[in-house]
């Protein structure tokens, strides 16, 4: 048997109104509607549920035995199907995974952690590095949001722009090259930031538009890296200004404005349409969107 689960909210307003009339001006149907219903509930049950006693009708044992039953699957059912639009973010207990590169790890999360416990000390927050290939974390809900400058462009996933890093040349201090033209830029020994290590980024575009190349000495996967080699030669680093900055300050470099007209790099925060409408991913998003917006100065 296939059981409908309209019978039970016909059955839960029959027991507590008493009446087939009570029964269907609560439930805004016809009072026939409502006759025809109870007539099914007595037939799958095998219970009369309600019998005339006088001017009233009155529940049998059946029907009294279950009746606290019926309302708690009713108000179930209810919530299933209508889901609380409040966060309650004292009581929220759950583990947010993000996943970034190493730049928005120093610069962003330690700002986006504190204020993620000072709302909602029963979060917590697990952050994953950037991985050399794109993976289905993202599509199969092992990761929440992703932060980078890349974009998914499947209709199932969102993505948001959050802001955007004019970029710059990092070198160590006491570089031979104290100021960078588009010439001297090329002459000098470059590392590359590419998870998936390439050998080429947008500005080297720039250079060949001018008759001019750069010598790539490295590519490596992280900021960190790159910022490494930098600081014990002469080569430079192309990378974002604002949320390298941490880093560069850590190994003690110089930031060089970058000798060249080029777009400012994309913040994007992407995730899964599942959690579109899931009220705590929603606001996880706005702590993410205002913590990236804050370092940005924005």
């Amino acid at each position: 048997m296939q059981a409908d689960l309209n019978l039970l909210t016909v059955l839960d307003a029959l027991l507590e109104e008493g009446s087939v009339m009570g029964a269907a001006q609560r439930l805004h149907l016809s009072s026939p509607a409502v006759s025809r219903t109870l007539g099914r509930i007595r037939k799958v049950t095998g219970d009369d549920i309600l019998v005339r006693t006088g001017h009233t009708m009155t529940p049998t044992p059946y029907a009294l035995a279950i009746a606290d039953e019926v309302h708690r699957l009713v108000r179930q059912a209810n919530a299933v199907l209508a889901p609380s639009r409040e966060l309650d973010l004292a009581a929220l207990d759950r583990t947010f995974t993000v996943q970034c590169h190493d730049a928005l790890a120093s610069s962003v999360v330690p700002a986006l952690v504190g204020r993620i416990a000072q709302q909602a000390p029963g979060v917590r927050l697990r952050v994953l590095a950037e991985h050399s290939a794109d993976t289905g974390d993202l599509r199969h809900g092992r990761v929440d949001l992703e932060l980078g400058g890349g974009a998914p462009d499947l209709p199932e996933f969102r993505s948001e722009t959050l802001g955007t890093d004019p970029l710059a040349v990092v070198a160590r201090s006491g570089h031979p090259c104290t100021e960078l033209d588009l010439r001297s830029y090329a002459e000098h020994p470059h590392v590359l930031v590419s998870r998936r290590g390439r050998l080429t980024a947008p500005i080297d575009d720039l250079l060949a538009a001018q008759g001019l190349r750069r010598r790539v000495i490295a590519t490596v996967a992280t900021v960190h890296s790159a910022l490494q080699i930098a600081a014990a030669s002469d080569a430079l680093v192309t990378t974002t200004a604002i949320l390298c900055r941490p880093l560069v300050e850590a190994f003690g470099l110089v930031t060089h404005p970058l000798p060249a007209e080029s777009p400012e790099a994309p913040v994007n925060c992407n995730w899964h349409q599942r959690y579109d409408s899931d009220l705590a991913h929603a606001w996880l998003r706005d702590q993410v969107r205002t913590t990236v917006q804050d370092v940005l100065g924005r």
